[in-house]
């Protein structure tokens, strides 16, 4: 073969190897790239708890964690009540169970016992409050006698003492409030009212004031959740329920002042039709932008607190995330914003003022897009790709803008879902406290009874004192808002 040929093939074989080279190293460029992404997202997922992800706080790990960031900002205030601040002491009652005069004791210099001199009432005053805890128990005789005329009569016992040996509505009331309202497991009250009171009383009895509550506060739940669904807004969420040892879901509809739980094997859209409530409701729903509340056709409101953590969380897994900093500045500026016009007395942010924070949102949305380019497939692959967490927030953040920024546009709406959040957290505590529900009846009326004792608590009510009323046929009647 000719010199020239040889190296004109020599050169067309290292030109076809150096091709081969390149598309072989952008190959592997592009795997690396994705591999790369693939690291930090499984990284960012390690690295998630409470602070910057919507995981509860039980679920962090034992070893110290970051603080979580605040919204508040230094007052320059010194800490403790300030100046001009009233304050509270506990106050002297005017009629004491019981009152005590301290006697003079011992001689007197001159030789004479104090204890024999005339003494006068001082006006100074001191009381001690104590806690008596004791059984009371009323026994109840009847009595015959014969009338003149012969025929014999005899009194009947009262209306609900049926019974040898029963308790009052008072017992009942406080099974109700230990193992409902204050969490406690059966064994535990029963052996609180055993210990402190001298009640000796079985487990399944307090399941039986339980069952009874259950059936008398029916009519009070049922005018609390139609008084929900008049509000002009409202909150839901949801949270697991473990009964009958499978996963269920406790809803939960409120506002300030009014609450309704209600348990489901479902957590979607089948347990919020069989709730009921979401269908009448017309006003604005706030929410953590779970998809099965897009069935309500009113306004929604999202929660930021949950955008928030999303946002801190893209913030300490990406370096390269500077517009998720300008975003949790902008939304701590808007509620600062959204809270002094609310101090005003205004029902919105003047119509300025609330373009210019939209136009300031979109901004920082669009460095997020170009920081965050929609992933494409590779060349000869079909199919939907998975795109990063930081797109999906910023699409639907652009998607929904309406929604997040609805505490803007109407001051009614909070900026946050922490009511509901905050309405959920204690009947959690009831799970882990006794380990969850032996049957669906037992979850539905937990549902029930706590309906009753938060909307009551939230209305500065006595529990206590409203439960004993149930037991006595009288159960107040919460107000409708």
């Amino acid at each position: 073969m000719p010199e020239d040929a040889s190296t004109t093939a020599y050169l067309d074989l290292r030109d076809a190897e150096l091709a081969a080279l390149r598309a072989e190293n952008a190959t592997l460029r592009t795997q690396a790239g994705q591999l790369l992404q693939r690291v930090q997202e499984l990284e960012a997922r390690l690295a998630k708890d409470s602070h910057n992800s919507s995981k509860p706080p039980s679920s962090d790990p034992p070893f110290k964690k970051p603080p979580p960031r605040s919204l508040r900002t230094r007052s320059g205030k010194k800490p403790g009540g300030q100046k001009g601040h009233p304050g509270a002491t506990r106050e002297l009652v005017d009629e004491p169970e019981r009152t005590v005069i301290v006697p003079l004791t011992g001689p007197c210099p001159c030789g004479c016992e104090r204890a024999g001199i005339a003494v006068t009432l001082l006006p100074e005053r001191r009381q001690v409050t104590e806690l008596v805890i004791r059984r009371e128990v009323t026994e109840y005789r009847t009595v015959a006698g014969v009338c003149g005329c012969g025929q014999t009569h005899r009194s009947a016992f009262p209306d609900g003492v049926s019974a040898p040996v029963q308790f009052g509505p008072g017992v009942s009331a406080l099974a109700v409030y230990l193992t409902q309202y204050q969490l406690l497991p059966y064994q535990r009250s029963a052996d609180l009212l055993g210990e402190l009171a001298g009640i000796a009383i079985a487990p399944a009895s307090l399941h039986t004031a339980v069952t009874q509550a259950t059936r008398r506060l029916a009519a009070p739940v049922q005018a609390i959740q139609q008084a929900l669904v008049r509000a002009p807004v409202a909150h839901a969420d949801e949270t697991g329920l473990r009964v009958d040892g499978t996963l269920h879901w406790l809803h939960v509809f409120s506002t300030a002042t009014l609450t309704a739980y209600f348990a489901h094997p479902k957590r979607g859209g089948e347990a919020l039709s069989a709730f009921g409530l979401l269908e009448q409701f017309s006003g604005t729903l706030v929410h953590d932008h779970w998809s099965a509340y897009d069935r309500h056709t009113g306004a929604h409101g999202f929660c930021n607190a949950h955008h928030l953590r999303e946002l801190i969380g893209l913030q300490e897994a990406f370096p390269n995330q500077g517009w998720a900093s300008r975003m949790i500045d902008f939304l701590g500026q808007a509620k600062a914003a959204a809270d002094q016009a609310r101090a005003q007395g205004l029902a919105a942010l003047p119509p300025c003022d609330l373009e210019a924070l939209r136009h300031r949102f979109e901004a920082i949305l669009d460095h997020g897009e170009r920081v965050n380019p929609a992933r494409t497939n590779p060349t000869g692959e079909r199919g939907r790709i998975k795109q990063s967490p930081a797109y999906n927030l910023i699409a639907r953040l652009r998607r929904r803008r309406d929604d997040v920024l609805r505490f803007l546009a109407d001051l009614r709406v909070p900026f946050d879902n922490n009511q509901a959040e905050r309405d959920v957290r204690l009947p959690k505590l009831k799970q882990k406290v006794s380990g969850g529900f032996r049957s669906t009846a037992g979850a539905e009326g937990f549902a029930t009874i706590r309906s009753y004792l938060s909307t009551l608590r939230k209305q500065s009510a006595d529990t206590f004192q409203s439960l004993v009323m149930t037991f006595q046929g009288n159960p107040p009647m919460p107000r409708p808002g």
